[in-house]
């Protein structure tokens, strides 16, 4: 008999044990299109040369200093304003959970005996939702309009509401990949703020963006900007980076576990950085692809293509399943979210991909409409 079984007394959480687990889909032989990732790889030259600085690293050592210098390195690439500082993470999905937690104030009489919140429009990024559960924390969706903007009077009302000690605003947002009116994110803003809470703006999708809240980051001491450089080609070292007021940081910090960022991640992150002309390029490349894949899908029936400022295109289908599973056969991997949120009714996620890739794609998903 397992600790699960009834009648036991539980020691997993009933809340875990509802859960289900983030799903990663089989690619194995695929053209995969499945998870926004850079489908380009690093020139043999570039892939020599990091063999042999990775191969030189002192890997029975404990992560040092090196770690400050991808810090300062970053914070030069984003053009960091001053004043602020950055932490590390393993992954922006590390740094989400870490916000969670520093922010789950236990309820007492300071806060009327209510729980801490986290507030995001919905559909968007399921780990802001995940994050808050797995802290304690209640999580309220605000849903956006029919065409995926932000519903400022829903926003400022649930934010009067709950008073959420964390706002996400992804920006672009996943998986609509659109960019939201400037002047209602800082009504959000604001609102969020004269209340207390933080506001986490989320650039997971900023090298494919025609726009970023970096210039304006300075304005306001209670929002922070997430970014990763999964997006900038580096999905598989998984490293992800929060700026913000120096002096908030250094308390969010304070959750964050000791050498949570591998020296096999900080040297690559470093590296990349010292070539990030490549990646600029890359970048680029997936920019001019995403117009052509664009203006391809526009042109096959019963087909809706949404603008996109990600790597990525929201498409709707007259049916997402059949579709999805109709390219899967055709082993083309595409993200199905027609079930995530009632407005991403018959929709599909799909990644942009090289020149190649997106041709099959396009020829996988004409045969299967």
């Amino acid at each position: 008999m397992s600790a699960l079984d009834a009648g036991r007394r539980p020691v997993i959480r009933p809340d875990v044990q509802a859960m289900h687990a983030y799903a990663i889909q089989d690619s194995a032989g695929m053209v995969k299109l499945d998870a926004m990732e850079n489908p380009h790889r690093l020139p043999p030259a570039l892939q020599q040369a990091l063999g042999q600085r990775l191969g030189a690293l002192a890997l029975n050592r404990y992560p040092d200093a090196r770690v400050n210098d991808l810090r300062q390195a970053l914070a030069r690439y984003a053009v960091m304003p001053d004043g602020f500082d950055l932490m590390l993470g393993n992954g922006s999905d590390e740094l989400i959970s870490l916000l969670a937690l520093a922010c789950a104030v236990p309820p007492s009489s300071v806060n009327g005996f209510k729980k801490a919140g986290v507030l995001a429009p919905v559909p968007g990024f399921v780990m802001y939702a995940m994050s808050a559960q797995l802290q304690g924390l209640d999580f309220h969706g605000v849903a956006l309009t029919e065409n995926f903007e932000l519903d400022e009077g829903a926003m400022l009302a649930a934010i009067k509401e709950h008073q959420p000690a964390l706002t996400y605003l992804a920006y672009p947002n996943n998986p609509t990949a659109n960019l939201w009116n400037d002047a209602v994110i800082e009504s959000v803003i604001e609102a969020a703020g004269a209340q207390g809470g933080l506001v986490v703006i989320d650039e997971a999708y900023q090298p494919f963006s025609s726009k970023s809240y970096i210039d304006r980051l300075a304005r306001h001491h209670h929002v922070l900007l997430l970014r990763t450089l999964s997006k900038f080609g580096l999905a598989g070292i998984r490293l992800g980076y929060l700026m913000g007021r120096r002096e908030l940081i250094a308390e969010i910090d304070k959750v964050r576990p000791p050498y949570n960022v591998s020296v096999l991640n900080c040297e690559c992150a470093l590296f990349a950085l010292e070539h990030q002309e490549v990646f600029a390029a890359q970048a680029l490349d997936l920019r001019a692809q995403r117009a052509l894949l664009f203006d391809e899908l526009a042109k096959l029936p019963g087909v809706h293509a949404y603008p996109s400022e990600a790597n990525m295109l929201l498409v709707r289908v007259p049916d997402a399943q059949k579709t999805f599973e109709g390219m899967r056969l055709r082993k083309v991997l595409v993200k199905n979210v027609s079930t995530m949120h009632p407005l991403l009714s018959n929709c599909l996620r799909v990644t942009v991909g090289t020149k190649e890739e997106n041709q099959q794609m396009l020829a996988a998903l004409r045969n299967c409409l």
